[in-house]
């Protein structure tokens, strides 16, 4: 039986080997690379003035991802809106930049209702399961800019009595959990509920049910939310007529990947992590995988067209979405310097990596970039933060020349959930520049 069982795991092993995770397109990175060097100066510049480590914030680069997300979505959908999920970058400065794009603002917790109220922002949807009776209060008294999606049964019979006791009507809607077995039932209703939902709705004097809400993660392509508008569909086409008037929004959530894709060290692919070519410790730091995405186009014309097939025959509804990574992906970067050289191969930085939260770069890969001594040539080299822990880790190669004490590197795409995860871990947070 032993035997056997080692057979099977052999062979499993075997197919997933076979089914290797692609390589980083080399021309791909060369080109991201490039781009980065020729705007070397200007990080430097801001290196010079404020030191080091730091957040750069790009206002513009930000903008622009908002722009070509809304335009790719309003030409399928017109009357399209955009909510940006401040939980994947929550630096004021970005989701103001956003308010001033004509987004309005996604939150999932009181903390972070509270601090998009003080931005001004004409819209708020408040989304987030067990909201406390503290939280909607904070909701209720701002339910000219709030709609909260509600998250179960419960939380409506809380909000009909909070927004009884203050006398107001609240705006609302319900979130659809995508996947009824195991975590994801954290969030949401289930399809088959949404008709009794939608009943116990309109018993509640104080809460205005008029949409609905579902989101699924990590989409590479499209077709998670596709199939789920498709058995969307399929519960509106038994919902009686009242109750499909009251669908005046449906919101497809976010989870949109950025069309670089996903960019990974070989040691946190499958095949990387079951090979035995590699010793513990040993690294491949110029063998970096990557799982493509595709273009935001690509995902607004599906969607459009399910939405078409499956949805609209049933109801007239405005769509929004909540796009959090897609859109501040590329807007903030970290600029470190080298402090210590302890061999050809092994440098450390002033920054560490509480400034992101957690071990990110021991499975994903982002380009480090010398930009002291640049150049489009990758070197083998680790690329160690300040942090009293092994952890503590950057990258396990470079671009440039050589890596000495007092070069400035460039970590990029470092605008989504690396600022939020920031946390106070023995070295100080870094601070925020915007680059103009």
């Amino acid at each position: 039986m032993n035997s056997m069982h080692d057979d099977n795991l052999l062979a499993a092993a075997a197919e997933t080997l076979a089914r290797a995770t692609p390589r980083l397109d080399s021309d791909r990175l060369a080109a991201a690379v490039s781009g980065l060097i020729d705007r070397r100066q200007r990080y430097l510049d801001v290196r010079q003035c404020h030191g080091s480590p730091l957040y750069v914030f790009e206002p513009r680069v930000l903008a622009a991802r908002a722009q070509q997300f809304k335009a790719a979505f309003e030409t399928y959908l017109p009357g399209f809106s955009c909510f940006f999920a401040i939980k994947s970058n929550n630096c004021p400065q970005v989701a103001q930049t956003l308010i001033g794009s004509g987004f309005g603002l996604d939150v999932s917790s009181g903390r972070e209702l509270d601090n998009a109220l003080a931005l001004g922002p004409e819209r708020v949807v408040f989304s987030g399961p067990a909201k406390t009776i503290d939280e909607l209060e904070l909701a209720v008294c701002h339910a000219e800019t709030v709609t909260v999606l509600m998250d179960s049964f419960g939380e409506l019979s809380r909000l009909e009595a909070v927004a009884a006791g203050k006398g107001v009507r609240v705006k609302a809607g319900v979130r659809l959990t995508t996947d009824e077995n195991g975590l994801w039932r954290k969030f949401g209703i289930p399809l088959t509920d949404l008709p009794r939902f939608i009943a116990e709705a309109g018993a509640a004097a104080h809460v205005e049910l008029c949409g609905l809400q579902f989101h699924s993660s990590w989409n590479m392509n499209p077709d998670n939310q596709t199939a789920f508008i498709a058995r969307l569909g399929r519960t509106l086409a038994g919902l009686d007529a009242g109750a499909r008037r009251a669908i005046r929004f449906l919101d497809v959530g976010g989870g949109f990947w950025p069309t670089a894709g996903e960019w990974l060290q070989y040691e946190a692919t499958p095949e990387g992590r079951l090979s035995d070519t590699i010793r513990p410790g040993e690294r491949r730091p110029l063998d970096h995988r990557s799982f493509p995405a595709a273009p935001i186009d690509h995902f607004a014309r599906c969607i459009a067209e399910a939405l078409r097939e499956h949805v609209f025959p049933y109801v007239e509804c405005a769509v929004c979405a909540e796009p959090g990574r897609w859109v501040c992906h590329d807007a903030m970067s970290i600029l470190l310097t080298v402090v210590d050289k302890k061999a050809e191969d092994l440098v450390i930085t002033d920054g560490g990596g509480n400034a992101i939260g957690w071990e990110r770069f021991e499975s994903d890969y982002f380009p480090v970039v010398n930009l002291s001594r640049p150049s489009l040539t990758e070197r083998a080299c680790m690329i160690l933060g300040s942090l009293c822990t092994p952890h503590d880790v950057w990258g396990y190669a470079y671009f440039g020349e050589s890596v000495e004490p007092g070069d400035v590197l460039l970590i990029p795409s470092q605008g989504a959930y690396t600022y939020s995860l920031r946390q106070q871990f023995i070295k100080p947070i870094p601070n925020v520049v915007a680059l103009d």
